[in-house]
């Protein structure tokens, strides 16, 4: 018996690395997760998908994003077809942002991704510090969120 879940064992870990070898080896899967995953486009999908937001509205709510960085990050996730952007000919140009079919259907893995952050951050903060004591860093991110401060929500992420 012993020697079957070890076999089943064996066998499921080659199949994962089966999966990962896919990975490795499709450069356009690796675009599209490097564009999801960067810190603005998860903030920005994270926003949009609390509601459409004018481009200064989503700039306030990202905070800390550059309006270079913003409109950058926004023509990206266009052109994937993440976004969705509406121009209406006022005076000035107002310019709305939200999320398409696609772009809403990549909000359940990061709402669940950013549970899993702020479920584990406490710990994920006490393995660095310990190896920055034990490894003498002192060169470490010092802002790192203190535990007891609240975590955000999904959907009130970045916003601060």
């Amino acid at each position: 018996m012993e020697v079957t879940a070890l076999n089943n064992q064996v066998n499921e870990r080659q199949e994962r690395q089966q999966e990962l070898t896919v990975l490795e080896n499709s450069t356009v899967t690796r675009q599209i997760l490097d564009r999801v995953g960067d810190k603005w486009s998860m903030l920005i999908i994270v926003n949009l998908g609390v509601q459409p937001l004018r481009f200064k509205e989503l700039q306030r709510r990202s905070s800390g994003i550059s309006q270079r960085m913003l409109t950058q990050t926004l023509r990206h996730l266009e052109r994937d077809g993440l976004v969705w952007r509406k121009a209406t000919p006022t005076v000035p140009l107002t310019v709305e942002y939200g999320l398409t079919e696609l772009g809403e259907s990549l909000l359940a893995p990061l709402t669940s991704l950013v549970e899993w952050v702020n479920g584990n951050r406490g710990e994920i903060v006490r393995s660095r510090t310990g190896y920055d004591k034990s490894h003498g860093d002192t060169d470490t991110d010092t802002e790192i969120e203190s535990e007891s401060a609240s975590p955000q929500t999904a959907g009130a992420i970045g916003a601060e």
